[in-house]
């Protein structure tokens, strides 16, 4: 088993190419084996810092270690796959399961199986004496740097994520698992992996009910030391230890878990409130005296050195600046109505998704609410697909209600129609 490490952020502030700053100042650190939550209004900076410590992009000012080895999971896992591997073929094919391991792997394990794939690319269009030289020096290669260790590794995740052995599925493509079976299956890799510092930017979605109650438990008992992002306020009372919050540029860290939580923030928001009113007081207070002395100095001149001491006093209170605000509540709305329509918004008659699911009847009536639950792989988003009016191979009938028109939220968050556009 691996032994833990920890991270140490300190004084580290980021700047957005348009100027605006995301972070200024930030320190905290988690201790070996502890299990921290960034949490944060959305657009806070939380994946930004997440970025920061697992080296993707290097603080502007301020520095940030770790020790023990990262293992890193990324918000968009299949992208990341997409991304750190080009597909088995090295031709920027769709990714894999083994590119979708590999994209969670150590550098080393990452390096070896690209030097393979291109060696057996090589020796695939020419099979001569250097194309299997070059073969045979990148198995070698491969097996120093861990990858058949790696295989005995994924094989263990892919049964336990999957239910198959690795080498039944290693050529599957990535976009056949649903978004639950890929967020399981490299949870598996990291939590039994050697890394002893675990990133994971959002690990809970996607997950179903049964599968997040596992991360919930594997989280809670792991001994490596862990900093997730998160929104899921059980998963958070269940394993969390130290809540990092990121709001208004700042950081500041909350030392118990999460039932607390509310009741911290909210003491500390009383304190930023009285900590500002007094320095608006005191302010108030300089400047008035500041303005009584230039006034009594503009006709006896034995009081230009208080006024100069005065200003002084003012100048050097104002560089100082103020305390830090207390941040502001999202006010958040969300309308979930639409044009009045018929008795039925769907109806569903022996409708079954091939591959996924018997045949099963549904109706669901105007301004009903319905939750679609089930394992992952189930069918889940397929289903929602069809009724947005994707093509998805069905059998049966699947309808909307008369003037009902669909919108359909993404699991992916994938939106073509929005690529290049930004918000106004």
């Amino acid at each position: 088993m691996s032994s833990s490490g920890h991270v140490e952020v300190a004084h580290v502030s980021h700047v957005l190419p348009d100027g605006r700053t995301l972070l200024d100042d930030v320190s905290f650190r988690i201790g070996e084996g502890l299990t921290a939550a960034l949490v944060g209004p959305n657009g806070a900076g939380k994946t930004t810092l997440l970025r920061l410590v697992a080296g993707d992009i290097q603080p502007q000012s301020g520095t940030v270690a770790a020790t023990g080895g990262l293992g890193v999971m990324r918000q968009f896992i299949g992208k990341a796959a997409d991304a750190d591997g080009a597909g088995a073929d090295g031709l920027g094919a769709a990714p894999m399961v083994r590119d979708l391991l590999l994209s969670v792997a150590p550098a080393r394990v990452r390096e070896a199986a690209a030097r393979l794939d291109a060696a057996e690319l090589a020796m695939m269009e020419r099979d001569n004496e250097p194309a299997q030289l070059r073969y045979a020096s990148a198995l070698t290669a491969w097996g120093e740097a861990g990858g058949y260790a790696a295989e005995v590794h994924w094989d263990a995740c892919c049964v336990a994520a999957l239910g198959i052995p690795y080498d039944q599925c290693r050529w599957r493509d990535v976009s056949t698992l649903s978004g639950g079976e890929q967020k399981g299956l490299v949870l598996e890799s990291l939590l039994r992996g050697p890394d002893g510092v675990l990133l994971l930017d959002e690990p809970d979605n996607y997950l179903d009910v049964p599968a997040k109650r596992w991360l919930e438990r594997q989280l809670a008992a792991t001994p490596k030391t862990v900093l997730l992002v998160s929104h899921d306020r059980e998963l958070l009372a269940a394993c969390a230890q130290r809540i990092v919050t990121v709001e208004d540029r700042h950081v500041w860290v909350h030392g118990g878990g999460f039932s607390g939580y509310a009741q911290a923030r909210a003491d500390r928001i009383s304190r930023l409130e009285e900590l500002r009113r007094r320095w608006d007081e005191e302010h108030e207070k300089l400047k008035e005296l500041v303005r009584t002395y230039r006034q009594k100095a503009s006709y006896n001149s034995d009081m230009a050195s208080r006024l100069q001491a005065a200003v002084t006093r003012l100048r050097r209170f104002e560089e100082e600046g103020p305390p830090e605000l207390a941040p502001r509540d999202q006010n958040v709305r969300m309308r979930l109505r639409g044009g009045r329509t018929g008795k039925r918004a769907v109806v569903c008659e022996n409708l079954s998704l091939t591959g996924t699911t018997r045949s099963f009847g549904l109706e669901i009536w105007f301004e009903d609410r319905v939750a679609v639950l089930g394992a992952n792989g189930s069918g889940k988003s397929t289903f929602l697909r069809l009724l947005a009016g994707e093509q998805v191979p069905h059998e049966g009938l699947a309808r909307l209600g008369a003037r009902v028109v669909p919108g359909l939220f993404a699991q992916t968050h994938a939106r073509p129609d929005l690529e290049g556009r930004a918000p106004v």
